[in-house]
This record gives structure tokens, C-alpha cells and sequence, in this order.
């Protein structure tokens, strides 16, 4: 199972649920703003795996399984089974009102992306601090309006709506970076397994038949865990990682209700032959 990377700013490819991205400029978009709109997280629709930063895994272990990407490891909310259906939004593109909203969908319709190719990057050597950063808007997020209730600028410059929202992405690249260090202690303890996952299916009888395997996805090991030498568990321990660990491996009784709500949507909107 995989999408976007949560933090590493990207450069100005295709982004997860961002369609037209354009770096914020008082020159293009002196004139534009957000203002309010009905539901407006329902660009999540075709969205069912959002990336999560370790320090959401508190609030999000309680709404839905939470698992890591087989390539590139990145934490993922599960909000849905397959591309398409997100079970948290009703048919309206409503949001349940109960589900936590992971940050990576929170700052839209901005995005801070590095400047230059990647290529540009590593031969500056630059550190993330010194890398130049261009905010992003999506020009294509409903919610952009020409006559906005918070406009981007105020007398050419950045409103405090914008410089908010600036902020907020700065904030979540500190995050990403935390969640980084995070997956990389779980690869140096070697305590990521590859899992299945597949749907229950019953016969016509209603005994149990062949489950249908839709993928597969990684998440923490826990015997490999508890199996630690004293010594490695203490030390993530003392690195704030174990109460992390933990709140991912409980998240993963959720998946049957992941698999309910799967249920309902699909007995409505059956999947095309």
C-alpha cells in the first residue's frame, strides 16, 4: 500500500489530493483568499491512506489502523480499503465529526516544497534549515475564492491567515523530521514486518471461504519488541518511541471496523467488473 511521503517537501510533481499547485506570490494572488465552504475535507474522497507524523499517533490510534508503506515506510491513517472510498466521508463529502483529521490534510490548501530539483539539492549539501522553501497553494482547492472571507495578502503582504498557515508548515516539517528518526530506529532494531491484508469473505452457506487479498503493508513486530535486548528496549524507551510503538500496535484492532464501514459503502456503490 503506498502514497505520498508525509514531509519531505516535495518538488512540484503530483502530490497527494493537491491537483494544481502554484507557488504563492503577491504578484498572482494578491486577490485571493480562502473563504468558508460546505465540507471542506471532502477532497479526501479519493483519498484512503493520509500520512501521519509520529506525534499524531496518540489521537489517531483511536479512529483507525494505523500502518507504514512497504516502500518508503511513511506512517498512513487508513481511512479507507481501496482509491476512492474513504469510509470517514459520507456521500455529501461530509467528515465524520468524531474521526481525527491527520496535520498532512490540515494544512491544505498550502504545501512548502523545496526549491530546485533534488539533483540541486544533494550537490548543495544543503541541511534542511538552509534549503530554500517555496510555499505552495492548491489553485485548484474549492475553498480558494476571489473574494475571501481571509485573504492571502493584506496591503502586499502576507495576511496573518497566510503567515498562520506558514507557520503551521513549518511546524509540520519539524514533525516529519521527528517521524523520520522514528521509522529509522525501527528499521535499525529490525522490528517492521510485511503483513497481508485480506477481507473476510463467506460462502452461500455462510461458513467462512478463501479470503480476498488486496495488499499488504508493514507494522511494528510485536514479539520481535518484547524479544529486545534490555539494553536497545531501554533505549527506546528513553527516546520517547515505546508510548509511539504501542499506539501504532493498538490502532490495528480497528481494522474491522475499517472493514464495516468498507461493507456498507460497498453493498451501496458496488466495485465495477
Amino acid at each position: 500500500m503506498t502514497t505520498a511521503t508525509p514531509g519531505d517537501q516535495q518538488t512540484l510533481g503530483k502530490i497527494l489530493f493537491y491537483k494544481q499547485l502554484e507557488p504563492l506570490s503577491v504578484e498572482k494572488h494578491k486577490s485571493l483568499g480562502v473563504s468558508q465552504v460546505q465540507n471542506p475535507f471532502s477532497f479526501l474522497a479519493e483519498t484512503h491512506l493520509v500520512p501521519l507524523t509520529v506525534d499524531e499517533f496518540g489521537l489517531a490510534a483511536v479512529c483507525y489502523p494505523i500502518i507504514f508503506d512497504t516502500q518508503t515506510k511513511t506512517p498512513l491513517a487508513v481511512m479507507g480499503l481501496r482509491p476512492g472510498m474513504n469510509v470517514f466521508l459520507g456521500p455529501d463529502g461530509a467528515l465524520d465529526p468524531e474521526v481525527y483529521l491527520p496535520a498532512f490534510a490540515r494544512r491544505y490548501p498550502f504545501l512548502p516544497v523545496l526549491a530546485g530539483s533534488a539533483q540541486q539539492q544533494q550537490q548543495q549539501a544543503q541541511t534542511p534549515d538552509e534549503q530554500r522553501v517555496v510555499v505552495c497553494i492548491d489553485r485548484g482547492a474549492k475553498m480558494i475564492s476571489a473574494s475571501p472571507e481571509l485573504p492571502f495578502f493584506e496591503a502586499d503582504q502576507p495576511s496573518r491567515y497566510t503567515q498562520d498557515a506558514i507557520q503551521f508548515c513549518r511546524e509540520f516539517d519539524l514533525l516529519a523530521r521527528r517521524t523520520a528518526e522514528f521509522v529509522k530506529l525501527m528499521e535499525e532494531h529490525q522490528l517492521f514486518e510485511l503483513t497481508p491484508l485480506a477481507i473476510p469473505r463467506a460462502n452461500a452457506d455462510g461458513t467462512p471461504a478463501e479470503p480476498v487479498r488486496i495488499g499488504e503493508y508493514l507494522r511494528i513486530n510485536e514479539q520481535k519488541l518484547n524479544q529486545l535486548a534490555q539494553d536497545k528496549f531501554l533505549e527506546l524507551r528513553d527516546r520517547g518511541v515505546t508510548a509511539v510503538m504501542h499506539a501504532h500496535l493498538l490502532s490495528l484492532g480497528l481494522w474491522p471496523k475499517i472493514l464495516s464501514r468498507a461493507a456498507r459503502i460497498q453493498a451501496a456503490t458496488p466495485l465495477a467488473s
